[in-house]
This record gives structure tokens, sequence and C-alpha cells, in this order.
């Protein structure tokens, strides 16, 4: 064989053999990278779970954030609130500044809770 023609086999030889190895490297770490990506999206996914959870209690419509951020520990609390709302709830604040949470599917829920309140304070006011 002419050395020009063995000096390109081996160059070809080369060029593929360091395309497999650079290719099996990559895809090592692509799929550690993959890992890691799936355990920080598994983590909130859970988080926002427990957090629907608690705000679909039958007992409670609403939660304060207190509560919310003591159950739901190892969240900073603008992360916490991120988490809420992608939960499906919405915040507000009552008369003494405290903030509290509720789904905004329990919204006609509390609503009704309220007017009949309102109404049987209306009502056992007319009896005095």
């Amino acid at each position: 064989m002419a050395p020009e023609i063995t000096a390109g086999l081996f160059g070809i030889l080369g060029v593929l053999i360091g395309g497999l190895v650079t290719w099996w490297l990559q895809k090592d770490r692509a799929s550690t990278d993959f890992r890691i990506a799936l355990e920080a999206i598994k983590t909130e996914h859970m988080a926002e779970i427990t957090a629907k959870h608690f705000l679909s209690n039958q007992k409670y419509t609403d939660r304060s954030f207190e509560l919310l951020s003591k159950r739901l520990g190892g969240f900073e609390e603008n992360e916490l609130r991120k988490i809420l709302v992608r939960a499906g709830a919405i915040r507000y604040s009552r008369k003494d500044g405290t903030e509290f949470w509720r789904l905004l599917s329990r919204e006609p829920e509390a609503i009704a809770k309220a007017r009949a309140k309102s109404e049987s304070s209306d009502s056992s006011e007319d009896d005095f």
C-alpha cells in the first residue's frame, strides 16, 4: 500500500475513534445533567402537590402563609409564593395584615361561607 493511503486510513480511523469517545463522554454527561434537572423539577412538583393538599382541606378554605411555610420547609418565602401560585392558589391579606392563601377553585366555596356567616350574624341582630 502506498504511504499516502495508509496515512489517510489512519487519519480517518483516528477521527472515528475520537468522535466515538467524545460522543460516549457527552452522552454520559448529558444523562447525569438530565437526572439532576429531573430531581429539581421533582422537588418543586412535589411541593406543589403538597401545597394543594393543605389548601384542599375540607375544613379550611384558607391557610396562613405562616402555616404553609412551616409545613413546606426548605423554601424561601418568595420561592414558596411561586410554588403556591403554580399550585393554583391566590393570596389575600386579612384586616390585621396576615397573609392567607386559598385555591382559586375554592373561591366560590369561600364566598358562600362568608355570605352564610354574614346572613347568620344579620339575622341574629334582628332578634334583639
